[in-house]
């Protein structure tokens, strides 16, 4: 054999080699049964047949055997590629109809782009409406209050009248102040407060009106306070019109550890000269409310709080500050903006809390809270001065409050009556809410023994007298020029109500 013809036989092997190798046992089988089915087919006819007939039914089981293992296999697969065309067409089915369907967040925003002006006007309404009957029976005791005072000697000279606050253009007045009014009158001054109503000279001989009107009495959210005698009002609101207003702080201390770990702003007048004592807010508070004056007061205090607040920051303190802003100062859109702007150019501001009453934060509604969302976030939020002791956790920590402060005595003497107390116990109150974190401050902790007791409560946070007094901060803090700021963006154009209306129409 010629070399090729040797190495054509060889490729034909190795061709063949694949597909006699898939036939193997096949071959081997029928070449036994020629080898052994031969000779005895010659010899032995009738054992070859009953051979090969046990041979053809072994082969027949085999085969049965295989195809109904094939089929079973069959089925599976045929019920797996069932449920996958079904999946399929489910997810089909659901692309095709959220493809139809608008995104949520698409028309979220637009909403919320189209009703944002509506909300805020309809909000104000809401506390106009809600708050009336409150000024009215606000104003009626007053006027009461008036007619039942003996005469008293002037005190002020007409010239030296408190001016009342001007309105400031482009934010809204507080509830009382948004109903219209056919001839608003400026405040009276008050020598013609304290005199009878029979004695009230002509209005010709009184002080010339101001140019422009003042504002009405705002209403109350808080319980009205003790009467101030007139002939004081006038040197609280010069002491707040010159340099009598003062921030002091008293600290927040850990329980029993005693560790300073943040401050209060208060407010402090100083009324009748540098010599004085400060006055507290009980004494000058009311007057300010009454003259319209509250929001400008919380504006200059917020101002030094912030001022304070930077000073922390700068030293590396970790300490928060606190600051009570009035319940009246939710009606005055102007001063939350700014403070959310401030607080939106400053990181420094994120030790600043400011603390609501208890029953401002039940009675927020759309508007405010549309104010305060800015806040969230940037500033912390406190709740304050609680009439009661139903806290719930979950709705405080949806409203970004992170501390709930509660009178010393409300939590260790609480009164009889069931109004005031929580279907919690007393001493399960401060670990509740701080598994949802928010912490418990004592506040107005005068004695000492009173220490043990609310560390028996598991409060872990005191303030009061008992640990340190209120102290004015030093000047040289309040007189660090302040870092410039950008220029705050002009606020939005507001249009009248009327055309809200006929558009949401």
């Amino acid at each position: 054999m010629s070399p090729g013809d040797r190495r054509a036989f060889l490729a034909g092997v190795q061709t063949m080699v694949p597909v006699l190798g898939r036939y193997a046992g096949l071959l081997t089988v029928g070449l036994l049964g020629l080898v052994v089915l031969g000779p005895l087919a010659v010899f032995l006819p009738l054992w070859s047949a009953l051979t090969l007939g046990a041979a053809a039914a072994l082969a027949g089981g085999l085969a049965l055997t295989r195809i109904a293992t094939l089929k079973a296999r069959c089925e599976k697969l045929s019920g797996e590629v069932d449920l996958l065309s079904r999946r399929l067409l489910k997810v089909e089915t659901a692309a095709a109809t959220a493809a139809a369907q608008p995104r949520p967040e698409t028309a979220e925003a637009a909403l919320r782009a189209q009703i944002e002006e509506l909300t805020v006007e309809f909000g104000l309404l809401s506390g106009i409406v809600r708050d009336l009957t409150t000024v009215v029976s606000a104003q009626d005791a007053e006027i009461a209050s008036l007619k039942a005072r003996p005469e008293i000697a002037p005190a002020i000279a007409p010239a030296e009248a408190p001016r009342p606050l001007p309105a400031v253009p482009g934010a809204a007045l507080p509830d009382a102040a948004a109903a219209p009014s056919p001839q608003p009158a400026p405040v009276p001054p008050p020598q013609v407060q304290a005199a009878p109503l029979e004695q009230v000279p002509p209005r010709s001989q009184l002080a010339p009106a101001p140019s422009v009107p003042a504002r009405p009495i705002p209403p109350r959210p808080i319980p009205p306070r003790p009467a101030i005698p007139p002939a004081d009002e006038g040197a609280i609101v010069a002491a707040f019109e010159g340099d009598g207003l003062e921030i002091h702080l008293q600290p927040v201390v850990t329980l029993p550890q005693r560790k300073v770990v943040a401050y209060e702003a208060l407010a402090r007048l100083r009324i009748g000269g540098p010599g004085a004592p400060p006055a507290e807010p009980e004494v000058f508070l009311p007057v300010l409310e009454r003259y319209g004056r509250t929001t400008e007061l919380d504006r200059r205090m917020l101002q030094r709080a912030t001022i304070v607040a930077r000073h922390l920051a700068r030293r590396g303190s970790e300490t928060l500050l606190t600051y009570g802003l009035s319940p009246l100062s939710l009606f005055e859109p102007g001063l939350l903006r700014e403070l959310a702007r401030t607080a939106a150019d400053d990181p420094a501001l994120a030790g600043l809390t400011i603390a609501l009453p208890q029953e401002s934060w039940r009675r927020l509604d759309a508007g405010q809270r549309g104010l305060l969302a800015p806040l969230q976030g940037r500033i912390g939020f406190s709740l304050d001065r609680p009439d009661d002791l139903r806290f719930d956790a979950a709705e405080l920590a949806a409203l970004g409050i992170g501390q709930v402060k509660v009178p010393a005595e409300m939590l260790l003497r609480p009164g009889a009556g069931r109004d005031s107390l929580s279907d919690i116990a007393l001493e399960d109150t401060a670990p509740a809410l701080a598994r949802a974190g928010i912490r418990v401050v004592a506040t107005g902790v005068a004695d000492e023994a009173d220490v043990p007791d609310l560390i028996d409560l598991d409060v872990p946070f005191a303030q009061g007298t008992a640990f340190a007094a209120p102290r004015p901060v030093r000047a040289e803090v309040l007189a660090t020029p302040p870092a410039e700021e950008p220029t705050p963006p002009p606020e939005p154009e507001r249009r009248p109500f009327r055309s809200v209306l006929r558009r949401a129409v």
